[in-house]
């Protein structure tokens, strides 16, 4: 695996080889879990992964901000974005 970036790829192929799935079956199945992440954000449920942490959609208000290059002032619109919060248990190893 590419020390860098954990790529869908990358996944297909742990599966393949810790539980003997095909690569087809392995990639398939990395695509169908993706999907399932991505219907449930876009109807803006949350999604909790025990033991991992929870992902949720924040909506952000407009607000007025400043383009760093030009120094002027600029609407920045309202938008959604997701969130992500690790577990405790996540958390505490990251931090140890």
């Amino acid at each position: 695996m590419n020390d860098a970036n954990l790529t869908r790829k990358d996944l297909a192929r742990a599966i393949n080889e810790k539980l003997g799935f095909s690569k087809q079956s392995a990639g398939e199945l990395v695509d169908n879990v993706f999907d399932s992440m991505k219907s449930r954000l876009l109807k803006e449920d949350a999604i909790k992964l025990v033991q991992f942490g929870t992902f949720n959609i924040r909506k952000k208000n407009a607000r007025i901000g400043r383009n760093p290059r030009t120094g002027d002032t600029m609407e920045i619109c309202r938008r959604s974005m997701v969130s992500f919060k690790p577990s405790k248990g996540l958390r505490e190893r990251i931090n140890s």
